[in-house]
């Protein structure tokens, strides 16, 4: 596999258990020098989102709450990040954050890092 992720450190906010860890192993297997897993907005220190992720994979919802505030101050401090949500109705998303790409679920491994590769400004799968 193509490290497309080589040495980032990666937020995955999901709080599905098992998709959190199949996504871990797949951006480690992937590259990625760090991933740490958030199933609820309360376990993340918000003032160090910035300086201690490269990227981040961001569930829509988390238990139940939005994580759109987040995702907006993700992109105000300059984390790269991609949506990967199972919800079908996208029109809030498309409009305040058309630049994001959403993977939705069920996704493909590959749909998910290239995506991701791609947030980071780095090449798509060949």
């Amino acid at each position: 596999m193509p490290p497309l992720l080589d040495g980032l450190r990666i937020l995955v906010l999901e709080d599905e258990f098992l998709i959190a860890m199949d996504v871990e192993q797949l951006c480690r297997d992937y590259g990625a020098g760090d991933v740490v897993i958030a199933r609820d907005l309360a376990e993340i220190d918000r003032k160090s989102v910035a300086s201690r992720f490269d990227a981040a994979i961001v569930d829509l919802m988390l238990g139940g709450t939005s994580t759109l505030d987040f995702a907006s101050r993700l992109r105000e401090s300059g984390v790269p990040f991609v949506f990967a949500s199972g919800y079908s109705d996208m029109d809030e998303i498309k409009v305040s954050f058309p630049d994001v790409r959403l993977v939705t679920k069920p996704y493909s491994g590959d749909d998910l890092v290239e995506a991701v590769a791609a947030a980071c400004g780095r090449g798509p799968l060949v």
